[in-house]
């Protein structure tokens, strides 16, 4: 499979359908509107739409059910990286190589924005219309999921000991636990809805998770590397920034090398994990390679 192909495929119908959910700019309170639309369309990756789709795939789901789902979580990593951006938290000023959204609307602004597209991604999972077909059990089992991975115990807690962690010694389990909630959170939920959405029985399921536990902190743990030897065109964001913050690091904890062996560890774990799922999973595999080779 050529996944450049695959990933521009989906990430198509994904666009497609957040264009036609969000929105216009021109809907009061258009300043409102606008910054939502600037940073949800920045051009990111949709690496966890596109995985949530994959795992749909894998389990032999149909992709038309799970994509209102995909959006609805773009629209939560969206709001998560408008508000890691602000100055009371990472204080940048480039993401995806377009300055930051506090820098182009004014920070409460960017705060809002970010609330709003938190609340919109539930208004599209809750929607009966988005989600004509799939049933009521599984869709609320999604919103659960979902919900938590976001909140106080998954991405908000991780950002949370990740401030609190910054200019101090933390330990291995500490690093893990910061990585693991802060990114690894919202790639697990992805991977989980797919499956669900895609109707995949709890072997699947269970099969998925461990996919989605190791390609989540390999995720992020290629996002440390890459801040220290990542080219800051091709990034879109500030490089370095990490390590003049003093913020906790596999690099910093483990050197560069430990990292990028620990990395191709997790890689590993994530393709053995896919074995039951047999060639439905192909797509996944590959995204694992991706995660840990990728450049930005």
């Amino acid at each position: 499979m050529d996944l450049k192909n695959y990933f521009e495929e989906r990430l198509s119908r994904v666009d497609r359908l957040l264009d036609a959910c969000l929105p216009k700019e021109d809907t009061l309170p258009a300043s409102l509107h606008k910054a939502m639309r600037y940073s949800v369309f920045a051009g990111g990756k949709r690496i966890r739409p596109i995985l949530m789709i994959a795992a749909c795939e894998a389990v032999g789901g149909d992709v038309a059910k799970v994509l209102p789902a995909a959006c609805a979580m773009e629209m939560v990593h969206a709001y998560s990286l408008i508000h890691d951006d602000l100055p009371a938290m990472d204080d940048d000023d480039f993401r995806r190589g377009r300055p930051t959204n506090h820098r182009v609307f004014g920070e409460a602004n960017a705060i809002l924005a970010g609330d709003a597209l938190l609340t919109e991604a539930f208004i599209l999972l809750s929607n009966p219309e988005s989600n004509r077909g799939v049933p009521a059990e599984t869709l609320l089992r999604v919103i659960h999921l979902i919900g938590r991975c976001a909140g106080s115990l998954g991405m908000v807690a991780g950002q949370v000991v990740d401030m609190e962690s910054e200019g101090t010694e933390v330990d291995l389990p500490t690093l893990e636990y910061i990585h693991t909630h802060k990114t690894g959170a919202l790639i697990l939920a992805s991977i989980q809805t797919g499956a669900l959405l895609g109707g995949g029985s709890e072997a699947a399921l269970a099969a998925l998770t461990r996919y989605g536990e190791a390609s989540g902190l390999a995720f992020q743990l290629t996002d440390d590397i890459l801040d220290v030897v990542g080219d800051q065109e091709v990034l879109g964001k500030d490089v370095g920034s990490d390590l003049a913050r003093g913020k906790a690091t596999y690099v910093a904890l483990l050197g560069l090398e430990g990292a990028r062996l620990r990395a191709r560890e997790l890689r590993d774990l994530a393709v053995a994990a896919l074995a039951p799922l047999g060639e439905g999973a192909e797509p996944l595999r590959r995204i694992a390679h991706y995660i840990v080779d990728r450049s930005s």
